[in-house]
């Protein structure tokens, strides 16, 4: 009898831009589901998007042998991800650090990396195609403050992310408490 409680976690690959459209569907039939998003700064208020963390797959807790065919035939679930085609659950402690670092509807807010004095080169505007050095790091506008050289004088311009390149995105934590679980902290 206490095997039909067990549910574990397992990742359901969805069809192409449909994570949504499962979700819903998993809901209506009483399965939890999660769907993580990362909402993206932005320089200007219409401009901040949302996009899948994990584009086309999600998250369900399920009971594999009672719950799978409901899962399997959701609208807009391509299948499960499976290895030697058996579904492998997750830890248990992946979904919930993730869930942690979200609000109530699954979105993360993402954080830049970018520290002062850190050579960057401008992908947009402008100055695109010049290197410059972080002066600022973004504010709440998602404006970074860079020093470019133009003229062989350096001059502070201030930029919205969107025009700086590389690896400026990270997870910012919700809670001040959470702690990353051992298993993401191999990684």
């Amino acid at each position: 009898m206490e095997q039909k409680n067990l549910r574990d976690w397992y990742v359901v690959y969805s069809k192409r831009n449909k994570e949504e459209q499962a979700q819903f569907y998993l809901a209506t039939k009483g399965i939890e589901s999660f769907f993580p998003r990362l909402l993206l700064a932005s320089s200007s208020k219409s401009k901040s998007r949302i996009v899948p963390l994990f584009p086309n797959y999600l998250f369900v807790c399920i009971n594999m042998a009672i719950d799978a065919h409901y899962v399997t035939w959701t609208p807009g679930v391509h299948r499960f991800v499976s290895f030697s085609e058996v579904p492998v659950p997750l830890e248990p402690t992946i979904v919930n650090f993730l869930q942690s670092q979200a609000d109530p509807f699954g979105v993360i807010r993402a954080r830049s990396q970018l520290r002062c004095g850190q050579e960057v080169e401008i992908i947009g505007g402008p100055f695109e195609g010049l290197l410059g050095i972080i002066q600022n790091p973004p504010d709440a506008k998602g404006r970074v403050r860079v020093l470019l050289n133009l003229m062989n004088r350096q001059v502070a311009v201030s930029l919205g992310l969107d025009n700086i390149g590389g690896e400026w995105v990270g997870i910012e934590p919700m809670h001040a408490t959470s702690a990353v679980p051992s298993s993401l902290a191999a990684n």
